[in-house]
């Protein structure tokens, strides 16, 4: 009997030892395109469903593309479209586990299953932020520098470069951008769009392919969206320095002028009306200016960079920019104000 346990257990140790050097999971599912490459700094070559991988490996999903990663463990990475993702890290013993994965952009879900008597130690990384697991499911949108975080169960641990870490929990969102400190999580509310945006989410990295793809695009959108509005109501409750946070996430994640414009306005009225600083306020402003010339928000950004120069007494300037809107603008909705400084400075004469 004592020689069949012994046995029984140099088999499995040979079988731990060769986890650290050999196949550590298996590309479970893909629908689309699925590409992967041995490591850093080579070619992608096409993947199918049951391709064994390693460490170093690449995962990257093309457009309009799916798949789960299963590791040996039984955790999965479920990647949505245009999501690239390297298993930096993966060690598998008896007592323990440890992965680092590194999501260089995209959409994914982690499920991370921990094992009574294990202690695990998985981190999914991006360019700005760190999620420390222990073991539980979450889900993440990366794009550039701004990283969105979603709970489904149990507790995951948010933190920028460095930076104090943030917990996040179920039906909770965590945010941050740039490396810097998380935002502190917000619940996410029946009815808002922080629901759709975790629906949406939900969906693209479910255990079967979404049907319909529109709602990735538009995912980064709804999200920079709902923080301009959170954003606003931060500054109403005299968080000025949060609300300037939430609105540069709201930059960081939109691609849409609209959407940027409506941040930088933000941000210039909390920098004029609440921090008295008129320079930083000027610079949202002549940016709206400056990278969306024909987007409605012009109209306010025109005006309120003349008022601010005003304000700043950079008379001549003002003047320019105050004539520049009436002679774009004769009928705007700020045409009597405009009116009535340029006065002011033609009597000043």
């Amino acid at each position: 009997m004592k020689i069949v346990i012994l046995i029984s257990l140099f088999i499995l140790y040979l079988y731990l030892s060769s986890l650290a050097y050999g196949a550590i999971g298996e590309i479970e599912k893909i629908d689309g395109t699925v590409l992967y490459r041995e490591q850093a700094g080579i070619p992608y070559k096409k993947a199918k469903a049951g391709l064994t991988i390693n460490t170093g490996y690449w995962i990257k999903t093309e457009p309009k593309s799916w798949t789960i990663i299963k590791l040996i463990d039984g955790s999965k990475f479920t990647l949505s479209d245009n999501t690239e993702l390297e298993i930096s890290e993966y060690l598998l013993d008896k007592g323990k586990k440890n992965g680092v994965f590194y999501v260089a952009q995209g959409k994914i879900r982690a499920t991370v299953v921990k094992i009574t008597g294990q202690t695990t130690n998985y981190k999914v990384k991006t360019p700005t932020a760190v999620a420390g697991i222990k073991g539980t499911e979450f889900l993440m949108l990366a794009k550039g520098q701004a990283n969105v975080f979603f709970g489904n169960e149990n507790t995951v641990y948010i933190t920028g470069h460095d930076t104090p870490e943030k917990i996040l929990i179920p039906d909770t969102m965590i945010q941050n951008t740039r490396g810097l400190t998380p935002a502190e999580p917000v619940k996410v509310e029946h009815g808002s769009l922080l629901e759709d945006a975790k629906k949406g989410l939900s969906m693209l990295t479910a255990a079967v392919p979404p049907k319909e793809w529109e709602i990735s695009g538009a995912l980064p959108n709804i999200i920079a969206r709902w923080d301009i509005n959170y954003g606003h109501y931060l500054a109403d409750s005299g968080k000025y320095e949060e609300a300037l946070y939430i609105f540069q996430i709201a930059l960081d994640l939109s691609d849409k002028p609209e959407i940027r414009a409506d941040a930088r306005l933000e941000r210039g009225t909390v920098y004029s009306r609440f921090l008295r600083n008129p320079e930083a306020a000027l610079a949202e402003y002549l940016l709206i200016l400056e990278e969306y010339p024909e987007i409605p928000q012009k109209e306010t950004s025109l005006y309120l960079t003349g008022m601010t120069l005003y304000e700043l007494g950079l008379k001549k300037q003002a003047k320019q920019r105050l004539y520049q809107y009436k002679k774009t603008y004769p009928e705007g909705k700020y045409i009597t104000n405009v009116e009535t400084i340029i006065r002011l400075l033609e009597n000043e004469k």
